[in-house]
């Protein structure tokens, strides 16, 4: 900042008042629209299977052939009543009255069943569901109905995926309104702690909101034009983003602006001269998450497909609101914004002390950091370092291959319980059959090795419409297609030379053991018909766990390459780049291994979803890299100014609160998911929420820090900033802070 700045230097009116007022009225204006489309997200969100099926698979070329043999989009809901004893031939008729009010329901196409379980003690049906329409709605009918309608005493549910995917739906439920209330109540109360002031608070939660209504909006034209999907779990994901990194980047940018009004007067100055400064490290951040999150466009899974570009639409918002909205405000609000505690002006002799040892108008605790840092940085770091190695190893107890569907909501759900008593009396998997699609000259062949493997408890050719074509006594009475019963059908349905085969599976769908078979199927069905192919619930589960391991691999050296690339840019060096991704790296890994050890012994979850390694990475690697930025460039900043090691100690000083704050409001952002009983949300809360503290507390302020003053102006090379003769200040500071005179070895 320069010295000889008027404090009383007038600025135009249109600098003063318009352009400021004009800024504020266009972002009031966007989030008129932007705030009511927050509840028409529906219109263009759906939590259907085909969101996230991976889109090169084999299950998903399977559906593509299913969806020609069928005139709508449909899933079963599969209806299970329950009694403790044998049911009476009273009570099967009741059951048996009951097909003809489902129908009448108009739920889907024709009732299959009742079914009887061997042991007698249960009945179900399937209901054909068409998906493109209101699947919780109709759930929630069918339930009314077989409450109502089933034999007095008894149990019912209904499951199946239908089922399920109408308990999923509920459980997004909060994502409108309880999320959002539970992170900006979290965030305010963490900037009224930090700022002490009442408006200020006010007005950065008004720039996150603000920023999230925008993203909304453009969120919302992307996905009526068709250009993304969007489903519960990216519109989650979308609001903590939005109202994290906004705040985060409001931060940055207020310290600037009070740091600023210790300089000047004149709030609109003071405002310009924030923006200088901030405006640098603030992009660089937004564009290192935007060009990460975009990364996922390489995925094969559709959901991760869907969320990298609704990610991104967030963080372009927040990084605009945080540049434009908040400098307007605090140029119109000036000191009054931090009132009761407004900033002073400062005597000039005393805006840009002369640093010796970088330590000078330091106190508290980041005093006492820089201090440690400056007196034993190689021990520092090297600890730091080998602490996060130790953490590193619970990744090895880290089972991220994919949990049952019915792990997935941890809240109390119909379908789940229906899926226990579906297993405890009929084949595991039924309402969920394996789809084989096999070419028309091989049918009878496919039919019979599906048959013969094992896993498989009955196998049946589909005719037109979707109706079984029976060839044994293993058929339900009742359904349509057994043995008798009138207008069997004979042919099977046959769609340009393939044929459909059902295949009930004795594993439950979502089982470790389902998915066996269907590897199993896959290689013996492939001997028989080269083109054959296993698809239905279990195989897209399988495929889903599998592309997300191998999108593991394609995608995070795309991200780090990226990240790599912003850092030599902004930083204008190569060396401090490399550290820089090298230490958010290790810090990913303590926290995924600390989150592994967390979910297994605290938690006891069965496990994680195959995509929770790489949003973590992701989310872990773009946003800690966002610490690293603030700090680098202000070090950079000052070391320009008062030499290497002197300006590694002004920079942790200066940016060490704004950082810690911005690191405990992400947090506390992504922890809000926690309220959300879907376990891979909650997982994620976990494993972002505790990887920011992480490289917050130890990353950024000791591990970073002290490797960069141990290795000095080289940090910099091959830049001009990193010769020792552009840096002479530099050489007397060890012995000045006490520094042992190891750590400058080499460099002198």
């Amino acid at each position: 900042m320069n010295k000889t700045s008027s404090t009383t230097a007038r600025v135009p009116f249109w600098l003063r008042w318009l352009v400021p007022v004009l800024l504020v009225v266009t972002w009031l204006a966007i989030a008129g629209i932007g705030g009511p489309t927050f509840g028409r997200l529906e219109e263009v969100s759906s939590n259907d299977q085909a969101s996230f099926l991976p889109a090169g698979a084999e299950a998903t070329a399977a559906q593509e052939w299913q969806a020609k043999f069928r005139d709508s989009k449909e899933i079963p809901a599969v209806i299970v009543i329950e009694s403790g004893s044998a049911f009476t031939p009273a009570q099967l008729g009741e059951a048996a009255a009951l097909k003809g009010k489902l129908e009448a329901l108009k739920a889907g196409s024709t009732v299959i069943g009742p079914i009887p379980s061997e042991d007698s003690k249960a009945v179900q049906f399937v209901v054909p569901i068409d998906s493109s329409g209101e699947v919780k709605e109709v759930v929630k009918e069918l339930r009314d109905e077989v409450a109502a309608s089933a034999p007095e005493g008894m149990q019912t549910y209904v499951t199946g995926p239908a089922g399920l995917t109408a308990d999923l739906v509920s459980a997004f439920a909060g994502i409108d309104g309880i999320l959002l209330l539970v992170a900006l109540g979290a965030v305010f109360l963490i900037l009224l702690v930090v700022y002490r002031s009442l408006l200020l608070p006010i007005a950065v939660l008004f720039t996150s909101v603000f920023a999230l209504c925008a993203a909304i909006l453009l969120v919302f034209g992307m996905a009526k034009l068709g250009w993304i999907q969007l489903n519960g779990q990216s519109q989650g994901i979308l609001s903590i983003l939005v109202i994290g990194a906004a705040t985060d980047y409001a931060l940055l940018y207020v310290a600037r602006f009070r740091e600023a009004l210790t300089h000047t007067t004149n709030r609109t100055t003071a405002a310009m001269t924030a923006w200088k400064g901030s405006w640098e490290p603030i992009l660089a951040s937004g564009a290192t998450v935007i060009i990460a999150l975009l990364c996922l466009l390489f995925s094969d899974l559709n959901s991760n497909k869907a969320l990298g570009p609704v990610a991104a639409a967030g963080i372009l918002c927040s990084l605009f609101a945080a540049l434009t909205l908040l400098p307007a405000m605090m140029a119109l609000l000036g000191r009054v914004a931090f009132w009761p505690f407004r900033p002073k002006l400062l005597p000039e002799t005393e805006r840009e002390p002369e640093l010796v040892t970088g330590l000078e108008g330091q106190k508290g605790l980041w005093h006492a950091t820089g201090s440690l840092v400056a007196r034993r940085p190689r021990t520092v770091w090297v600890a730091s370092v080998l602490l996060l190695l130790v953490a590193s190893g619970g990744v090895l107890q880290l089972r991220a291959n994919g949990v049952p569907q019915t792990d997935v909501i941890l809240t109390a759900s119909n379908a789940v319980d229906g899926q226990d008593a579906l297993a405890r009396h009929f084949d595991a998997g039924s309402g969920s059959p394996a789809v084989i699609v096999a070419d028309e000259t091989k049918a009878r062949e496919v039919l019979d090795a599906v048959k013969a493997s094992d896993g498989v408890g009955d196998a049946f050719l589909l005719a037109d419409g979707g109706a079984p074509i029976v060839t044994g006594a293993a058929s339900a009475p009742g359904a349509p297609g057994a043995p008798g019963s009138p207008g069997a059908p004979t042919t099977p349905g046959v769609r340009d030379g393939k044929v459909l085969i059902n295949a009930t599976l004795n594993s439950a769908a979502d089982s470790n053991e389902a998915e066996n078979v269907v590897v199993s199927l896959r290689q013996e069905l492939k001997k028989v018909d080269a083109g054959a192919l296993v698809g239905g619930v279990t195989a897209t589960a399988l495929d889903t766990n599998t592309t997300a391991q191998r999108d593991l691999v394609t995608i995070i050296p795309v991200v780090l390459a990226v990240i790599l690339v912003i850092l030599m840019l902004l930083l204008r060096s190569v060396l401090a780049p490399v550290l820089l991704v090298a230490s958010v790296v290790l810090s990913y890994g303590a926290a995924m291994g600390v989150s592994a050890v967390v979910f297994n012994n605290f938690f006891g979850f069965p496990g994680a979803d195959a995509t929770v390694p790489l949003f973590g990475f992701v989310f872990l690697v773009a946003l800690g890299v966002d610490y690293n930025i603030f700090l680098m460039s202000r070090v950079r900043e000052e070391s320009l100014k008062h030499g290497t090691r002197p300006g590694i100690l002004r920079g942790l000083g200066v940016t060490g609160g704004v950082i810690t704050s911005a690191g405990v409001v992400l947090a506390a952002t992504f922890a809000a998911l926690g309220v959300i009983p879907i376990m891979f949300l909650v997982q994620l809360a976990f494993i972002v929420a505790f990887g920011v503290l992480l490289d917050t507390v130890l990353v950024r302020s000791l591990l970073v820090p002290a490797l960069a003053y141990d290795i000095g102006p080289r940090l910099w090379w091959p830049s001009k900033l990193g010769l020792p003769e552009t840096d002479a200040r530099a050489r007397a500071v060890p012995a000045a802070a006490g520094a042992p005179e190891s750590a400058d070895a080499g460099i002198r």
